[in-house]
């Protein structure tokens, strides 16, 4: 099914069956497949940023909120399930990130540790926080219990990043009548999300903010750009396609389902309603003027990942090939970042941003966003 003759010749037509399905408020195969009826994806930010009530506000509009729980404990998800569940009746997603081979690597010691502290200790001491010791920076939850935990809480939909499900995880959720959807940043990666058993897939171009989910090349050689992407990948598979990165407008919606694309999934500007978990100087950055220079950097996370350019960005830059790979370096910025986010210190933060997060509007309710989304885009499909 996965790039056959019979696929090429219908790349614009799911996007234009999605176009012409939305004077009934239809979202067409997506809409089918989960239950929506705006063909819009609210981002999973993980770190915090995601809330469930911007989930729940999302998806009672309309859309598919989405929660990132990579982060969190197989406990902390099974509540969060629960809490979503009674605070909308719409379909929601929970996202989990996928490990990557390298990351199974044994864990450092104190004295391969000592260097990466050292380089970080300017910024524990401008924050008053102790500098950590080699003891305190331990993995994160692992990802089978998360992965289990999250099965046995049904979601309405779970997605993924960074990677192909296990085939248990997708045998589970079939069983269960849990829709899946993967992440692609190449059409390399979209057929085999597609093999793999995907039942949607996001189509996320070097646009994006946040991390980049590249899994089956370097992240150097996988950045593509959104409207490159898109019609690529309707052309190779033959399941919904959500076109992410760069979109913030009815402009950017309209042309991405022109392109192919049954959906849009969209961070930046969702990041910047009332209702998300970033903090209030991360969402005025995302609207200001800076917000128009967007960097990729391993520098916060030891995963390449898109944000706007701050002072910790800017320092820091001699070092983008030397810091540890995700998750060492996550543990070792997790204090920083924190406090950082609570004293409001945006030169600090990790902005995460994609390259059209200039065109957000701060201070505007999910919903409200939502509508005036939708009415945008009916306003440029006509035009």
């Amino acid at each position: 099914m996965s790039g056959g003759d019979g696929v090429n010749g219908m790349s614009g037509m799911s996007g234009m069956n999605a176009i012409n399905d939305m004077s009934g408020m239809s979202a067409g195969r997506l809409g089918d497949l989960l239950g929506i009826s705006r063909p819009v994806v609210q981002g999973p930010f993980g770190g915090g940023l995601s809330s469930v009530a911007l989930t729940a506000a999302v998806s009672d509009g309309g859309g598919l909120g989405s929660y990132g729980a990579h982060i969190l404990t197989p406990e902390e998800i099974t509540d969060l399930v629960g809490e979503l569940k009674a605070r909308t009746s719409h379909p929601f997603a929970v996202n989990l990130w996928v490990p990557l081979e390298d990351e199974a690597r044994p864990w450092p010691g104190a004295a391969e540790l000592a260097p990466h502290i050292q380089r970080l200790r300017p910024y524990y001491d401008e924050l008053g926080l102790p500098a950590p010791q080699a003891d305190d920076v331990t993995p994160g939850p692992d990802f089978d219990a998360q992965v289990d935990a999250l099965l046995a809480a049904a979601p309405p939909v779970i997605s993924v990043v960074m990677g192909l499900p296990p085939k248990r995880v997708m045998d589970q959720a079939r069983r269960r009548g849990i829709p899946v959807i993967g992440t692609a940043t190449t059409v390399d990666e979209a057929v085999a999300l597609e093999t793999a058993g995907i039942d949607a897939v996001v189509a996320s171009g070097a646009d994006a903010g946040g991390h980049r989910g590249a899994f089956l090349r370097p992240v150097r050689e996988s950045l593509v750009g959104t409207f490159s992407l898109v019609p690529q990948v309707a052309d190779a598979v033959s399941i919904p396609v959500i076109a992410a990165g760069g979109i913030a407008d009815g402009r950017g919606m309209a042309a991405a389902l022109t392109l192919g694309a049954d959906a849009v999934q969209i961070g930046s500007a969702f990041l910047a309603t009332r209702e998300s978990g970033a903090s209030a100087a991360h969402k005025r950055a995302l609207s200001s003027p800076e917000a128009r220079t967007t960097v990729l950097t391993r520098l916060f996370s030891g995963r390449t990942a898109r944000g706007i350019a701050n002072r910790f960005v800017r320092d820091l830059n001699p070092y983008e090939e030397t810091v540890p790979p995700y998750p060492v370096q996550s543990a070792l910025m997790q204090p920083i970042r924190r406090e950082a986010n609570a004293r409001e210190q945006a030169d600090l933060s990790s902005l995460w941003a994609g390259q059209a997060a200039a065109l957000t509007v701060g201070s505007r309710g999910a919903q409200d966003y939502l509508t005036w989304l939708m009415d945008d885009f009916h306003k440029h499909q006509m035009a």
